[in-house]
C-alpha cells in the first residue's frame, strides 16, 4: 500500500499544501511546529515511505532542472526559449523538466512540488511578456533564474530583452537609410487609461527618442501613437500618419503583427513597401516577418540567448548560492527588404 500513497493524499490527509510536504519530507526548517507535526501524523498513518531509489539519491545531484513557464509554451517564442535551455541541459548531461502552468497558480504550485520531489538542481522560470512576475510559493526554496521576467526588488537573477537598445537600433536603421520622419506606433493595453508595467514599451520608445537625439533629428509628439494592438487600432493609428501634413516616410511598429497591419493599410492608400514607406517590426516571428512582401526588417528579440543564458548560470554556480544578477541582452537587426 505505501508504494501507491502520494504526495498529494498526504497533503489532503494534513491539510497542508504539496508544497509543505516536499519541505517536511526533505527537513527543510522553514515548516511551523505545527503544520510539520499534522504531515508527520499523515505519513505515519498512510504508512509512507519514500522509495529506496529516492533515498538512495538523496544528497547526490540528481541531473535534472525545471522549467516552469506562466504561458510560454504556447507562443511562438517558446521553442527558442526552451531550446535554448536545453542545448545547455544535454550540454551537461542534464534532462529539462518543462512544466507550462497555463497562469493557473494551482498548476504551478503543483510543479513546484514535483520539482520538489524530483530534487531537480535549480528551476528557470520564464514569462510570456518580458515584465515583473511574483513567483510561486515553494520555487524560493530552489535555485531559480528569472527569463523574460523579472523580480521588481530584484531578489532573483533574472536575464531579459534590453527594449531601449532594440528601440535604438530600430530607429537607426531608418535613419542611417536616409529616413528622418519616423513614425513609432508603440504598444499599449486594451485600457488605455493606465500605463501596463511592460518594459517594452517605455524601453522601446526612449531608445528611439535617443536615436534621434544622437543624430540632431528633433522628437515629433506627432508621429508617435499607441495601440492596443488590434487590427483596426494598428489600420487606423497607419492611415492617421500617413493623412499628416508632412507624413513620415519610415514607420516603426511595436511588434510584427503591427507591421503586418501596417503593410495592410500602405496599401489600401497605394502606397509600397518600402519605395514609398519603409517599415521596420519587432519580435522576428518568422511566419510573418519572412511571409509579408516585401520580408520584413524586424528586430530579434534573444529568446534562445535567454532560455541559454539562464541554464549556463544556473551551470556555472552549480551547488552554490545564485547572485542576484540582472542582465538584459541586445536585440540585433534582422535585415530584410522593407527598409
Amino acid at each position: 500500500m505505501s508504494s501507491k500513497v502520494t504526495i498529494k493524499e498526504i497533503a489532503r490527509r494534513a491539510g497542508v499544501g504539496t508544497t509543505t510536504v516536499s519541505r517536511v519530507l526533505n527537513d527543510h526548517p522553514y515548516v511551523s511546529a505545527d503544520k510539520r507535526q499534522r504531515v508527520e501524523a499523515a505519513i505515519a498513518a498512510l504508512d509512507y515511505h519514500p522509495s529506496q531509489t529516492a533515498r538512495h539519491l538523496r544528497g547526490s545531484p540528481s541531473g535534472l532542472l525545471g522549467f516552469l513557464t506562466d504561458d510560454v509554451a504556447t507562443t511562438p517564442y517558446a521553442v527558442e526559449l526552451i531550446r535554448g535551455a536545453q542545448d545547455v541541459a544535454w550540454a551537461h548531461n542534464m534532462v529539462l523538466l518543462v512544466t507550462d502552468s497555463g497562469g493557473d497558480e494551482r498548476v504551478a504550485e503543483a510543479a513546484v512540488s514535483v520539482f520538489h520531489e524530483r530534487a531537480v538542481e535549480g528551476i528557470i522560470y520564464a514569462a510570456m511578456y518580458h515584465r515583473p512576475v511574483s513567483l510561486p510559493r515553494g520555487l524560493s526554496d530552489l535555485p531559480t533564474v528569472l527569463a523574460n521576467c523579472f523580480l521588481e526588488d530584484g531578489s532573483a537573477p533574472a536575464v531579459v530583452p534590453d527594449e531601449f537598445d532594440g528601440g535604438y537600433h530600430a530607429a537607426c536603421a531608418a535613419i542611417e537609410a536616409g529616413h528622418k520622419r519616423i513614425g513609432f506606433i508603440n504598444l499599449w493595453e486594451e485600457d488605455e487609461s493606465k500605463i501596463p508595467p511592460y518594459p517594452a514599451i517605455y524601453g522601446r520608445l526612449r531608445g528611439y527618442k535617443q536615436a534621434l537625439a544622437d543624430r540632431n533629428l528633433p522628437f515629433n509628439e506627432t508621429l508617435l501613437r499607441f495601440s492596443n494592438q488590434t487590427p483596426r487600432e494598428n489600420f487606423r493609428h497607419t492611415r492617421e500618419l500617413m493623412a499628416l501634413p508632412e507624413p513620415p516616410s519610415a514607420i516603426f511598429c511595436g511588434n510584427d503583427k503591427v507591421a503586418m497591419n501596417c503593410y495592410s493599410a500602405l496599401a489600401e492608400l497605394g502606397l509600397r513597401v518600402p519605395d514609398d514607406v519603409a517599415v521596420i517590426g519587432f519580435d522576428n516571428i518568422a511566419h510573418i516577418s519572412e511571409g509579408l512582401l516585401p520580408p520584413l526588417t524586424t528586430m530579434q528579440l534573444p529568446h534562445y540567448e535567454m532560455g541559454r543564458w539562464a541554464a549556463r548560470y544556473l551551470m556555472q554556480n552549480r551547488g552554490s548560492a545564485l547572485r542576484p544578477v540582472q542582465v538584459a541582452l541586445p536585440c540585433p537587426l534582422v535585415r530584410r527588404s522593407s527598409v
